[in-house]
């Protein structure tokens, strides 16, 4: 159904190699005062010695009760073993995007990119890799009165807008995107995802719900793969870390998605067309993500 945009593989090699650094972030979480054990540059791979490391442990309360969690596999022995690597039985996909990930001694999975100063899953539901998909969708913006497109006088490009949603959680700008529930393809996600948090397809009737449905099934049909693994984070932690799929779904002429009416929903507490730059500030990596569209289609920057 997507294409991949072949041009941004450097870039996602070179992304790769990158240490994280939100993952490393002083204080674990929005609202928390759990301290992450210091993790220096030189010491995050896993393959550098570091006898000196203590990480702190820290599980969030609210996991002993959500539904989507995984159990508590270090503290409880008779939980049950979980298939890292694979899919469960109940087809939650545990097979991370940066390949093989390598287990500790008490079976826990190691974060791939390396050390973050806290042991257990933090905030995260589950152990290894935490899912996500990101829709981009894209529109150039206009003049209200020609309809022509703007472009920036000093780059000479065009302008490119996104829709972005406020988050609740951390109040900052971000892609409208969402976990990947179980046994659900990214494609699906993609599509419940803008629904719920740009379109609030969640407040809609049975008959609504069916519309707004049709209408994305239909506007998300072409997308373009722009990256697919892990995620610097601020809820990574040693053992549990975001990995996302982000898909450019882009409106060329202004008559589709563009068209759309926007009505935060879910956990988004606003919602709208915004103009793409560098100095855009958006949450987690979400403004790498959004630089690779602008690269795509040749934009302003």
């Amino acid at each position: 159904m997507y294409k991949a945009f072949v041009r941004s593989l450097s870039d996602l090699q070179a992304m790769a190699a990158q240490v994280h650094t939100k993952a490393r972030t002083p204080v674990y979480g929005k609202g928390q005062t759990v301290n992450r054990f210091p993790v220096p540059d030189d010491k995050v791979p896993w393959s550098v010695a570091f006898p000196e490391y203590k990480p702190t442990y820290f599980e969030d309360a609210k996991l002993k009760k959500a539904s989507y969690a995984d159990p508590d596999i270090l503290n409880n022995k008779a939980a049950p073993a979980l298939k890292f690597n694979g899919t469960d039985a109940g087809e939650l996909n545990r097979v991370s995007h940066e390949g093989r990930y390598s287990l500790d001694p008490d079976g826990l999975p190691l974060n791939p990119r390396g050390r973050t100063g806290i042991r257990g899953r933090g905030c995260l539901g589950r152990w290894g890799p935490n899912h996500a998909a990101d829709p981009i969708v894209t529109r150039w913006k206009r003049d209200p009165k020609t309809g022509a497109k703007v472009v920036d006088p000093a780059s000479g490009r065009p302008v490119l807008q996104f829709v972005s949603i406020l988050r609740g959680d951390v109040k900052e700008w971000a892609i409208p995107g969402g976990m990947v529930d179980c046994g659900e393809e990214v494609s699906a996600t993609l599509k419940r995802e803008f629904g719920e948090e740009a379109l609030d397809s969640t407040m809609a009737d049975a008959a609504g719900k069916a519309a707004l449905a049709a209408k994305v099934e239909a506007a998300f049909n072409h997308g373009v793969d722009l990256y697919k693994g892990y995620v610097d984070d601020p809820r990574n932690t040693d053992n549990a870390w975001m990995e996302t799929v982000a898909v450019n779904f882009h409106d060329e002429d202004g008559d589709g998605l563009a068209m759309f009416q926007l009505h935060a929903g879910d956990d988004a507490i606003g919602v709208c067309w915004k103009d793409i730059s560098r100095d855009l500030k958006l949450y987690a990596s979400h403004h790498q993500f959004v630089e690779k569209a602008v690269q795509l289609r040749g934009a302003h920057w």
